[in-house]
């Protein structure tokens, strides 16, 4: 188990004690503790150090990540090994949502303005826009964006999903759109979800194209990753009133520096990557990993299984 820090473990693995040997270290311990170990809990999610003491992993067969992005975790070598890696797919799916409808409704009925206002003692009379009818595009077909588009479509919105690959008769979306095309299907989208894992294929997806291709008064709202905004774009797109505005859960850099633009821009909302952690979460994340050792000790089908050459455990494989 890699927690944190030393003493941060995690709850519940005294539900292991009498089936397997459990050590708990943070980074700077975990190469002598990885010979003859056969299971990693990466409790630190952004953890880096499996890759720093791989040599040292040779009886290691699997790995689940306290968190539901893999970015950090998978490197070439793991991939290529018959290490199985596990995460904390369905934990973090409703928070989520939850989050981004609540950024959708900050937008449409001016919820900062009006903060803004009172601060200056303003009253000021305004008309705000209604999500019925409204089109929102989700980037990211898992099981995130899944609930995400389903919270949205019971306000009466019109959700598009955008994917790895398109295709038809999905349960959630319909038809699913390849998001290497996002830029020629957003010009009449008034909200961008951003809310797909960080591979290859959407590292620097929003990029300005996708940004000019959107009509001025969007919204965009990123609960993925931040590298797959370009920041410098996002930036140039508010400033020149290409955009309107975005809900940056996830940035890049994260956190953006003291001199970031990020701060100050107006319309810009940043939250500290905390979508996902409502009260309980970390108990959550621990019992669900604790039913899956428990899978594994008895030889049972693991849950959540990653395909680390995708960077994201499959429709239908959770």
């Amino acid at each position: 188990m890699l927690a944190r820090h030393a003493d941060d473990s995690p709850p519940h693995l005294e539900r292991l004690q009498d089936r397997a040997e459990v050590t708990v270290t943070d980074a700077s311990g975990l190469g002598e503790a990885m010979p003859g170990s056969q299971a990693l809990f990466l409790w630190d999610f952004f953890s880096t150090a499996l890759r720093d003491v791989w040599p040292r992993c040779g009886e290691l067969e699997w790995v689940h990540v306290a968190a539901a992005g893999v970015d950090s975790l998978v490197f070439p070598e793991l991939a290529d090994s018959n290490v199985v890696v596990t995460n904390a797919r369905g934990i973090f799916d409703r928070p989520i949502a939850e989050y981004v409808l609540g950024a959708v409704l900050a937008h449409a009925k001016q919820t900062h303005r009006s903060a803004e206002l009172q601060r200056q003692h303003v009253w000021q009379h305004r008309e705000t826009r209604t999500l019925r009818g409204a089109t929102v595009a989700v980037v990211g077909t898992g099981a995130i964006g899944r609930e995400c588009a389903r919270v949205l479509s019971g306000l009466g919105m019109v959700v598009r999903g955008f994917g790895r690959t398109s295709r038809q008769g999905d349960p959630d979306f319909g038809e699913v759109l390849a998001s290497s095309e996002l830029a020629a299907h957003v010009d009449d989208v008034d909200y961008l979800v951003v809310a797909a894992p960080l591979t290859p294929q959407t590292r620097g997806l929003v990029d300005a194209e996708v940004l000019r291709a959107l009509p001025a008064t969007a919204h965009l709202v990123n609960i993925g990753r931040g590298e797959s905004v370009v920041t410098e774009d996002l930036v140039e797109a508010v400033r020149s009133g290409g955009l309107d505005g975005a809900s940056l859960d996830v940035m890049d850099p994260e956190p953006p520096p003291r001199d970031s633009p990020l701060w100050d821009l107006p319309g810009v909302h940043l939250t500290a990557h905390m979508s996902g952690d409502v009260t309980g979460w970390l108990e959550a994340l621990a019992l669900q990993f604790v039913d899956n050792a428990e899978r594994w000790l008895d030889g049972s089908e693991l849950g959540n299984v990653v395909d680390t050459r995708l960077g994201f455990v499959p429709v239908g494989a959770a």
